[in-house]
């Protein structure tokens, strides 16, 4: 049975598929690699495969590691504490040994400390589910 978000146009559909696994990668590259973006990618994955497939949609916001918190994005919930927490941290420990250790000019350097402040500042200002919820999941 088809979606009611399911795109009509296969031409469409298909692409939307690609697209979203392609992003898919990308999303999975960026839990490895501090550059790349993560969530941004699992979230554009999930709007494409929702217009396009019903089933890896599922597959993808039902996933053990990562479904929830795609899920608190989309329902508008935000981003648990202690992954607020964890991303701070990783961050800021990736973008200060890559300023101090690995970049040797300095406007380099403090455009990266600058890149980790907005983006920290970001994941501060989203909203964090409520505790009791966050746990069942």
């Amino acid at each position: 049975m088809k979606s009611p978000y399911e795109h009509r146009n296969p031409v469409i559909r298909y692409s939307l598929i690609a697209i979203g696994w392609l992003s898919f990668v990308l999303g999975v590259i960026g839990l490895l690699l501090p550059v790349v973006p993560t969530s941004p990618f699992l979230i554009l994955s999930a709007a494409c495969f929702l217009r396009s497939s019903p089933k890896f949609y599922h597959w993808l916001t039902e996933h053990p590691w990562f479904g929830v918190y795609i899920r608190y994005y989309i329902e508008g919930q935000g981003i648990p504490k202690k992954i607020k927490a964890l991303i701070i941290t990783v961050l800021w420990i990736m973008m200060l040994s890559s300023a101090f250790l690995i970049v040797r000019t300095p406007w380099v350097s403090a455009v990266l400390c600058s890149v980790a402040a907005l983006v920290s500042i970001y994941i501060l200002r989203q909203p964090t589910p409520d505790a009791e919820q966050s746990e069942s999941e």
